[in-house]
């Protein structure tokens, strides 16, 4: 299903916090809220690929930056194991108040930690996916190992973590030890997904073996066999979205597939408004979706193509089409076919092999790219049979709108 991706600002713990709010085409069955590993981002490929395999299920996904870190205010110095908790639990509240409150979270790496941690805080949260997550938050001090004694002395020290610098005070490594995540699992009373890799060289299996055993079921353990730390893989970070997806449509109150639509009859298309900015459309025909909207220059959010972007791409599509069953047939070395369509209003006395003569006309623009060791003669005969496809046919033949209401 096709997602938009909305920019969002809200307030943290210490300054506004940067995130992104990925959204199915249809009003959301549910919200989930996921936060990253220690020292990244939201944009982090695994976030960015988790967020629309859940979209896909329609779940839309809040991701964003912690303090100090992305885009986000703050100094990372200032914060702690406890700012992050209360970064979640404010990016709650913010749902809450704009959609509704997260069903979900989903924490990789000490974000993990972080979300098994802000679950109690969250009433409306049914469920908790770790990926990568320590046993106990203060797994990352091995991370500051190398500067221990100077954060002892100095009260802080830069730290080099993932290859980037950063600024780590004593405070941070007091906090870690003022948590323990298996006396908040036993009685975390959600449901509880453990995702890690036993290659997983940063955090160790044996942490997935601990939070497994503190926690109450309903309970599931999923190996992530191959996979690194980061899940830097694109063929991993596609299978612990698609795993997360599928578990929690058990335990998401009321969420099943989305983009499918049993009730529209085959051969027919229905465009309906989503309830999202002011123009956004759901196109559907029963198998598939897509967003149709306006521009944000014309008072839409940008969400999908545009009505005449879509009229486009009809006719790109059928063009491209036709000439691939054509070449096929013929046995022509036709390796690829590209087709741009562009559509403007244009004035009628400028088309010379139009029969009207004043006024504006509706030109789609039409442009082939053509790639394969083909002969003058048949690239011709393609930017003839160009003009032949069905789309082609029917949007310069006459054609009969009926409008009625259902």
């Amino acid at each position: 299903m096709a997602i938009a991706s909305d920019r969002v600002e809200f307030a943290g713990s210490q300054g506004t916090l940067a995130g992104r709010l990925d959204i199915p085409c249809a009003e959301p069955r549910a919200v989930a809220l996921f936060a990253h590993c220690f020292t990244c981002n939201k944009d982090i490929w695994a976030a960015k690929r988790i967020a629309a395999g859940l979209a896909d299920l329609g779940i839309a996904v809040l991701r964003f930056d912690f303090t100090g870190l992305g885009s986000s205010d703050g100094e990372f110095a200032s914060t702690n194991f406890s700012s992050n908790v209360e970064d979640l639990v404010l990016a709650a509240e913010f749902l809450r108040a704009r959609h509704q409150a997260p069903a979900l979270l989903i924490g990789h790496s000490l974000g993990g930690a972080a979300a098994l941690t802000a679950a109690r805080d969250i009433p409306e949260c049914e469920a908790v996916a770790t990926i990568g997550a320590p046993a106990e938050a203060a797994h990352v001090r091995h991370l500051v190992d190398d500067a221990a004694s100077e954060i002892a002395t100095e009260g802080e020290a830069c730290v080099n973590i993932g290859g980037r610098p950063f600024r780590v005070r004593q405070q941070f490594l007091d906090d870690l030890e003022n948590h323990s995540l298996a006396s908040k699992l036993s009685g975390l009373g959600r449901a509880v997904l453990i995702c890690h890799s036993p290659q997983d060289t940063v955090v160790g299996i044996d942490n997935a073996r601990a939070l497994f055993e503190a926690a109450r079921h309903p309970k599931s353990f999923v190996s992530l066999d191959g996979a690194d730390h980061l899940v830097s893989e694109p063929a991993d970070a596609e299978y612990v979205a698609s795993v997360i997806s599928a578990w929690a449509r058990r335990y998401l109150s009321g969420v099943e597939p989305a983009a499918q639509a049993p009730d529209i009859p085959t051969g027919t298309v229905r465009v309906s408004e989503t309830g999202a900015g002011k123009f956004a459309n759901l196109v559907q025909d029963g198998r598939h979706a897509i967003m149709a909207d306006e521009p944000s220059g014309v008072g839409g959010d940008d969400l999908g193509p545009s009505p005449y972007e879509l009229l486009a791409a009809s006719l790109g599509a059928c063009t491209s089409m036709t000439l691939r069953m054509y070449a096929d047939r013929k046995g022509w070395p036709l390796e690829s076919v590209a087709v741009d369509v562009r559509h403007d209003k244009v004035h009628a006395e400028d088309c010379a092999q139009c029969s009207t003569k004043t006024g504006r006309i509706d030109r789609l623009a039409t442009e082939l790219e053509l790639s394969g060791p083909l002969t003058d003669e048949q690239l011709d005969r393609l930017l003839e049979i160009a003009h032949r496809c069905p789309v082609h046919r029917t949007l310069t033949g006459e054609i009969d709108i009926p409008v009625s209401r259902r």
